[in-house]
């Protein structure tokens, strides 16, 4: 396996919630997100615990595999409790670049925090820092590399339209950052478009696992397949069934002994023994147990912000 990948950062940031609990304010448009089987603010507070755990547990893991791991408590001083979700609310890109999102809920607003930015300053090269953030007061929104999903090799920013994804956001990031947008319409089962394009797609160096059938118009389906196939991709097709088991929801990462594609326990069993031959050609799979926190509507990608930054 080749160690070195653009697509594949080193290093990762995540969040240790203190007061985890599947947000009700996010529920709407978020058909992944489940009640959570509490009936006391004890047994509320043992759901926390318990996520903070699965936390701390993914980040050894991770730390043990080569992945440099910067891991931030969240205290609990606001009520933030998709805080465990930190690539919603920004994004790190070569050359030294921070970009800060605008976001959908009002809630999850107060997750974006001054000190993880600056504890990235410290450590790495950053020349500037992108705030769209701002547009919140108009009501466009683009929730970081959830609502993106990009091709770092092939600059493509692959984009599912919902209400956390505007494509006139999109149009501007990919103006700032260099990439190609590649926007389409998507719908489950129900006919409810995909809430964030990291549960239904996954680029890494040299597959890609999308929920093809999702995007609803053929042309579309086919551009993105087509663009995929051209940078080199093999296309990993995952079955519905597998992108509500949060299949689509992994994100290859650069550890000490290649590269590694980082993946909840649910997405690993719900894989068919092919589709974890094809990605075992090019990245060891590593599973993590994360069941409390995909509770809350996402899973391993989600609690993952890569960083593309050169070290000091």
């Amino acid at each position: 396996m080749n160690h070195a990948s653009i697509q594949a950062p080193p290093a990762v940031v995540m969040i240790r919630p203190h007061r985890f609990f599947p947000n009700p304010d996010t529920a709407e448009d978020n058909a992944f997100q489940r009640a959570a089987p509490v009936d006391s603010e004890a047994q509320r507070g043992e759901l926390a615990a318990t996520a903070r755990d699965e936390v701390t547990a993914a980040a050894h893991a991770l730390s043990d595999a080569g992945v440099r791991v910067h891991l931030f408590d969240d205290q609990g001083e606001h009520d933030t409790p998709d805080s465990v979700f930190p690539n919603n609310w920004f994004s790190t890109h070569s050359g030294g670049h921070i970009a800060l999102y605008p976001m959908y809920n009002p809630s999850r607003r107060r997750e974006r925090r001054t000190d993880v930015i600056e504890s990235l300053k410290s450590e790495y090269r950053v020349q500037d820092v992108i705030d769209y953030s701002g547009l919140e007061y108009d009501d466009v929104f683009l929730e970081g590399t959830g609502a993106i999903v990009l091709d770092h090799i092939g600059r493509i920013a692959y984009t599912a339209r919902s209400l956390r994804a505007d494509p006139v956001v999109l149009e501007r990031f990919c103006t700032h950052f260099n990439f190609e947008p590649i926007c389409f319409d998507t719908a489950d089962e129900s006919g409810r478009p995909i809430y964030h394009t990291n549960v239904m797609m996954s680029v890494a160096t040299a597959f890609a696992l999308v929920g093809l059938d999702l995007i609803v118009d053929a042309n579309q389906r086919e551009k993105v397949r087509q663009r995929l196939v051209e940078t080199g991709r093999s296309v990993i097709a995952l079955e519905n069934s597998q992108i509500v088991s949060f299949a689509g929801n992994a994100l290859e990462l650069s550890g000490h002994d290649g590269r590694v594609l980082a993946l909840s326990r649910r997405a690993y069993d719900c894989l068919t023994h092919r589709q974890r031959e094809l990605i075992e050609r090019s990245a060891r799979l590593l599973p993590l147990d994360v069941p409390t926190i995909e509770l809350a509507g996402g899973s391993v990608r989600c609690m993952l912000a890569g960083i593309h930054l050169a070290r000091r």
